[in-house]
Order: structure tokens, then sequence, then C-alpha cells
């Protein structure tokens, strides 16, 4: 096996725990609203995740590990993905700021200020800011 075939499976990896999150999100309330449904869709397109996967993913997403991206530029735009779903159904519950709040942990930042990337994250999704508002505003707080 090659470095870039193992290059390329560990991204794979992180690409599946990223979309496992998503649909996470979505699912806190057990049911998928029509624009969460529309944002997974977009998404498994986006992360390549195969018909195989996708359904595998829908069916039990919390057996896949979150699996961080290295970079921080990285983290911040799975962030920004996630913030989304949270704001896809056009509501916001409190078990999906919980969910999010240990997504945040997962994905490499601060434990002493997830809770203000959430907030932040939360803040700027109901803005809509662009990735590049989003990322800005998220340095600041982290």
């Amino acid at each position: 096996m090659s470095i870039s075939d193992l290059y390329s499976s560990g991204v794979h990896k992180r690409e599946i725990g990223h979309f496992a999150n998503i649909v996470k999100l979505a699912l806190t309330n057990s049911i998928i609203a029509v624009g969460e449904q529309k944002l997974i869709d977009e998404m498994a397109s986006k992360l390549n995740i195969t018909e195989t996967e996708y359904h595998d993913i829908l069916k039990n997403p919390d057996i896949y590990p979150i699996a961080p991206p290295l970079g921080y530029e990285d983290r911040i735009e799975r962030l920004y993905n996630l913030a989304k779903m949270v704001f896809a159904d056009s509501e916001a519950t409190d078990s999906q700021i919980g969910l999010l709040n240990k997504i945040t942990i997962g994905l490499g930042f601060s434990k002493d200020h997830y809770k203000a990337v959430t907030a932040e994250a939360i803040i700027q999704t109901m803005n809509a800011s662009s990735i590049e508002e989003f990322s800005e505003a998220i340095r600041k707080v982290n």
C-alpha cells in the first residue's frame, strides 16, 4: 500500500466521521426534517460518501468516531457544516446544542473555550455568515 493510499484512506475515515456527526445532529429529535435531509444529501456528495456508507451511517451514526481533521482551518470548516445542520430545520434544540458542544471538543477545540466556540458558531450561523466571517469569529473566541 502506498503512502497516497494510506493518506486517502485516513481522509475518507475523517469524512465518514464528519458525515456521521452531521447525521447525529439531524437525528437528535428522531426525525430528519426536509431541510436537514437536503443538507445531509449535499454533505454526502461533498464528502464522497458512497451509497452503502450513506445508508449504514443513517442506520447507526453512533458507531463512527469523530476523527478530527489535522488542520485548524479544516476543523473550523467542519464546525461550520455542523452548525448549519443545527439550523437546517430553522430551530436549534437544547439537545442539538449539547451534542454540538461534545463534537466541538472532539474536533480538537480547547476544553477551556468549547462553550464559547459553540455559542459563537450558533451566532454566526443565525446571522448566515460566510465561511470566512465564521472562521474569523471562531478564531477570536478560541
